[in-house]
């Protein structure tokens, strides 16, 4: 007879080093799951998550504790409703069509293009300190119209906040740093913003000040936590996508030749990696009232906690899906990016990623770019770096050779 296995702890470090076999048992036999150390309901079948996502019964009140504090007050994914359906027209449209196109693509281009020129004649490179890490949050600052001498300022205010999110041990030290680089973040901007309503100028921010929808303009809280939420959802997904994209095609070489070979592979290629090494492995809602699910019920109030990287790695949902696979079959890279998106990286409904468009625009400028600069590219000891954390997951150093040499 086989005996079933105990419950993983997404806390322990068997599952940091690997959560993909954790993955499969909690699916199997524990696909509605209490885990003591997080307290919250774990739920890991795609159909579970994805209904999570786009029911309005799991609302995002958990954020109200787990956002605030660190973004200095509610957030746009925290509202619901008519509130959250005007900020989100409000902030919606510099992210999408010709704005996004003809005001910030350049933005985009001209960031990539520099880092890039950083290591170009180098041998080796870290694609992760090098490129990935900086070039989403370059990418923010100058379409905020913030002074380009603050690029490394953010990146440390960036790298504070994201280390809080991922800080499921609750360390001490880790949340306090990630709420002082909060105050300091609002610190900074609030004089800006004052600028910025008396002087708009052609930036992100100063649309902020001043865009209206339904006779509501955003307060100066509501701008502070925006860009702070901009700041750790928007650098996250870009910079592990790109580094875990690279990692994937490296380790599939057949699949990046043909990448190179044909550029519109690369918006599939992100798709697949955002399914198969998610940067966020995880997201919490918390539901209004019981709910039964495929695999038990979770209790109204609670916190549940949805395992993305499950998810993605669901037989029911994808064919073998353990295996790397630009050209499969079950994932749509056209609409990969929008809200009818078959994965579930950019969560799904009405809490979208508001940012999703923006992240392929970078994921595709810059794999241009970088497959340009270097026509040779090669794991600098031959062997894929391992992917670390749990409640985000990615690369802390990507080293590549960039010559044949």
């Amino acid at each position: 007879m086989t005996s079933t296995p105990p419950p993983p702890d997404i806390l322990s470090p068997e599952f940091a080093a690997d959560p993909y076999p954790g993955y499969a048992v909690l699916r199997e036999h524990y696909p509605v799951h209490f885990h003591e150390g997080t307290g919250s309901w774990l739920i890991s079948r795609y159909e579970d998550v994805a209904r999570a996502f786009r029911d309005p019964v799991f609302t995002t009140d958990n954020y109200d504790w787990q956002l605030e504090p660190v973004h200095g007050g509610r957030t746009i994914v925290q509202m619901s409703g008519h509130e959250h359906a005007v900020r989100r027209a409000l902030v919606a449209p510099a992210f999408r069509g010709r704005e996004l196109r003809e005001r910030f693509l350049p933005v985009i281009e001209r960031n990539a293009a520099e880092l890039i020129d950083g290591f170009r004649d180098a041998k080796e490179a870290d694609l992760v300190a090098q490129f990935a890490t900086h070039f989403p949050v370059n990418v923010i600052v100058d379409m905020l119209g913030l002074d380009r001498d603050d690029h490394d300022r953010f990146h440390a205010w960036y790298s504070a906040v994201v280390d809080y999110f991922a800080n499921l041990g609750q360390d001490p030290a880790t949340a306090e740093a990630g709420l002082r680089a909060g105050r300091e973040l609002r610190e900074y901007l609030l004089p800006v913003i004052d600028r910025r309503r008396a002087a708009p100028g052609d930036d992100l921010l100063s649309s902020l000040c001043t865009a209206e929808v339904d006779g509501t303009r955003m307060t100066d809280q509501d701008i502070t936590s925006f860009v702070s939420l901009l700041l750790a959802a928007g650098g996250e997904t870009t910079d592990k996508a790109i580094t875990g994209m690279f990692r994937n095609l490296l380790n599939h070489p057949g699949q990046l030749a043909a990448v190179r070979e044909d550029r519109e592979l690369i918006a599939g290629a992100f798709a697949e990696s955002l399914r198969f090494t998610p940067p966020l492995q995880m997201i919490m809602r918390q539901p209004a009232e019981d709910v039964a699910l495929s695999g038990g019920t979770v209790p109204a109030g609670s916190t549940v906690t949805c395992l993305i990287g499950a998810a993605h790695r669901d037989p029911a949902r994808y064919a073998d899906p353990d295996r790397y696979d630009i050209f499969r079959g079950d994932l749509t890279s056209t609409t990969a990016f929008t809200a009818a998106a078959d994965h579930l990286a950019f969560a799904l409904g009405r809490h979208f990623c508001v940012g999703a468009l923006l992240a392929r625009a970078e994921v595709l400028v810059g794999t241009n770019q970088l497959l340009d600069a270097f026509p040779h590219m090669a794991f600098a000891d031959g062997n894929a770096p391992a992917e670390t954390g749990v409640f985000v997951r990615g690369l802390r150093q990507l080293p590549l050779r960039l010559t044949e040499e």
